[in-house]
């Protein structure tokens, strides 16, 4: 096999998916891209089937087709063989668009004579027509749920079965997402915020449905359901059923009397756009961004809220690396997102120990060791991951990203956490204590919750929202004056307390309250709390209750395009009474080394725009990608060759790097976690 070179991609240009030519980088072609990954990856097209810009002839004009395909890969690339089109457009154009719109579509469908199939898409809207005949010769245009998949399946697109869900790739469930959302929005009459949550209670249908074995599917609509005013309303009793199941499976999200208020016709369109996908089965990662994307796009509040990218997330909980059995604690809990992450991260072990155990990997166990597996997963995600947050908007978000994904719902609770304990609710401190397997009563005040061996959170900062209560301010000793003995350097507490505190502060605290003795946390803050002169009294603390692990300073454009704010991750270990008491009578402080970074490169700028890694010359780099399926093909003197190997460009990220460096780091600090 000839040795692979190098490729590396010009300014402004990308890799096309299918045929791997450099096209220009533009908003229209992202939307390409990912229906071109689609196209192969869930519909199963071979990329010789596929043509990007054909040339078609529309009598003297000569206009290109976005995509086309051909029946068989063998098909002459002819516009008599063309089976399928569909144009790509950028957002901000209308599929009722004179020019560039559905009309445009059909016109190329009529111009190709044995073209059955067209789809219309800006990565908000989408449109899906078939071509047929009339009684009296005309070409009509019949509207359609999906495209059907290589096989031409067309019963799947109706009512697709359970073997034949497929599992969302690339960006295409963002797209889903975006795109059912918009719908609501403009069709509905509802802001973003009811739109979403309408929307939230239809994926809730969608994943109890796909729960719901071995009954047959409910939740779909058929292209004839999906097109009249009365098969709509079947749609909507359909679904109206399955609500019913999920209000009694999760009574803490919806109320008894809750109902899905879309209209009919905008019920069967979101279920017609969800129903091909397995929400249960697509990957994590996809699945988080796509649904994080959107709740923060909708839920982003006004309470210094800025929630954590996946990224970053990654990188704590694998520094962190919560075990088995171990409690994990996100006190501003926001999307779920670090529950989520988490979460995954034990369920990976556990998986490692199953597959241990069995001596098969996962793929090849029984259904037996399938359902053990799934029922260790629900009882893990029930007893050992916590959320708490204030906003009960994103409380019910969490709970619906953690159904997503492992059906860890049950203890994400609403409470402002920084209030004395027993000032929190009876109905949060009874749901507490039922999930800790601890008496109520326990439950008394700050010097009382020391229950959770791991915590990894971003709580929200910034000046506009300080606290000022008395009685929350006098649980924290940072809440205090602190007085500073400029001949020693050593802050000491005062019993004054402050007027106000920024919440960050508060909750460095609350969540070291919240540790059990050696706990581990992984905490975003600010870098003023770093470095600011005027806050060594915080520094001064967490040095006398924490054993500092690591700081890893994060690139300014972390939080950006929403927040420009410098942030550092700090992970600490608390330290036991005992540890405390010995170094307060010796008067010195145990000597020990901390791990630090910097992350220069976050994979993407100010403007939120993708970072990819360069050459010397600045050039992007393409490298093959992890999920190629590769096809040997011999040459006609012989050689085998490669064919369709995509290349895919490289994010400009350091934060995987981190955690691998760490853990070497600790093995050689004799750290055992």
């Amino acid at each position: 096999m000839a040795e692979r070179k190098l490729i590396v991609i010009p300014e402004g240009k990308i890799c096309d998916y299918v045929d791997g030519k450099f096209r220009s980088d533009t908003p229209e072609e992202y939307v390409r891209q990912t229906i071109e990954k689609r196209l192969v990856n869930e519909h199963k097209y071979q990329r010789s089937q596929i043509h990007i810009e054909f040339t078609l002839k529309l009598g003297s004009r000569k206009p290109r087709a976005d995509i086309v395909i051909f029946g068989n890969s063998s098909d002459e690339h002819t516009q008599e063989n063309i089976r399928l089109i569909i144009e790509c457009k950028r957002e901000t154009v209308d599929a009722r668009n004179a020019k560039d719109g559905i009309e445009q579509l059909k016109s190329y469908m009529s111009a190709c004579p044995n073209c059955e199939w067209g789809m219309w898409t800006n990565g908000k809207q989408k449109e899906v027509f078939r071509k047929y005949i009339s009684e009296n010769g005309s070409i009509r245009f019949m509207e359609y749920n999906d495209i059907p998949s290589a096989d031409g399946n067309l019963d799947d697109i109706n009512r697709p079965s359970r073997t034949s869900l497929k599992n969302a790739s690339g960006d295409n469930l963002l797209f889903v997402f975006k795109t059912c959302h918009n719908h609501i929005y403009v069709n509905d009459g509802l802001q973003k915020q009811p739109a979403f949550f309408e929307l939230l209670k239809v994926i809730f249908c969608k994943i109890e449905d796909e729960r719901n074995i071995p009954a047959p599917l409910d939740f779909y609509t058929t292209s004839d359901e999906r097109s009249n005013p009365d098969g709509q309303l079947t749609v909507q009793k359909r679904i109206s059923k399955i609500f019913e199941r999920v209000k009694k499976k999760h009574g803490k999200i919806f109320d008894a009397n809750e109902e899905i208020k879309l209209k009919p016709r905008s019920l069967a369109y979101i279920v017609s756009e969800l129903q091909k996908y397995s929400l249960l089965n697509t990957n994590i990662d996809i699945k988080g961004k796509a649904y994080e994307e959107i709740v923060g796009a909708n839920l982003r509040g006004d309470r210094g809220e800025f929630f954590t990218p996946r990224n970053v997330m990654k990188m704590v909980v694998e520094m962190i690396n919560p075990k088995i059995g171990e409690r994990v604690l996100d006190s501003s809990c926001g999307t779920g997102g670090f529950l989520v992450t988490a979460m995954t991260h034990t369920i990976t072990q556990l998986e490692q120990e199953y597959t241990k155990q069995m001596g098969n990997p996962r793929i090849e166990w029984d259904s037996n060791t399938v359902l053990t597996f799934n029922d260790k997963i629900s009882e893990l995600a029930r007893e050992n991951f916590f959320g708490f947050d204030i906003n009960p908007d994103l409380v019910k978000a969490t709970k619906m990203n953690m159904v997503m994904n492992n059906d860890g719902s049950g203890n994400i609770l609403q409470i402002n956490s920084l209030l004395p304990p027993h000032e929190w609710s009876d109905n949060f401190r009874t749901k507490l204590a039922d999930a800790l397997g601890i008496q109520k009563s326990a439950i008394r005040n700050h010097t009382t919750i020391a229950f959770f061996d791991i915590i990894v959170t971003n709580p929200p900062f910034g000046s506009k929202i300080p606290i000022k209560d008395k009685n929350i301010l006098e649980q924290y000793e940072l809440a205090h004056t602190w007085s500073l003995d400029k001949k020693t350097g050593v802050w000491t507490m005062t019993d004054r307390l402050q007027s106000s505190v920024p919440p960050e502060i508060l909750f460095i605290e609350r969540c070291t309250q919240f540790l059990v003795p050696n706990g581990r946390m992984g905490i975003v803050l600010p870098d003023s709390i770093l470095g600011s002169p005027g806050l060594g009294y915080i520094r001064e603390w967490l040095i006398q209750n924490h054993r500092i692990i690591a700081s890893i300073d994060l690139h300014a454009d972390t939080f950006q395009p929403r927040n420009g704010t410098q942030t550092s991750v700090l992970i600490l270990q608390k330290k036991t009474q005992e540890q405390k008491d010995k170094e307060e009578k010796s008067g010195t402080m145990y000597d020990y080394n901390i791990f630090m970074a910097m992350v220069e490169k976050v994979g993407h700028d100010k403007r939120g725009n993708p970072l990819f890694k360069r050459d010397k010359e600045g050039n992007e780099i393409l490298v093959p990608e992890k999920d190629n399926v590769y096809v040997m093909e011999p040459t006609a003197d012989g050689d085998m060759t490669v064919a369709h190997e995509h290349q895919t460009k490289v994010d400009d990220d350091q934060t995987p790097d981190v955690p691998k460096i760490f853990m070497e780091w600790k093995r050689q600090e004799g750290l055992s976690w």
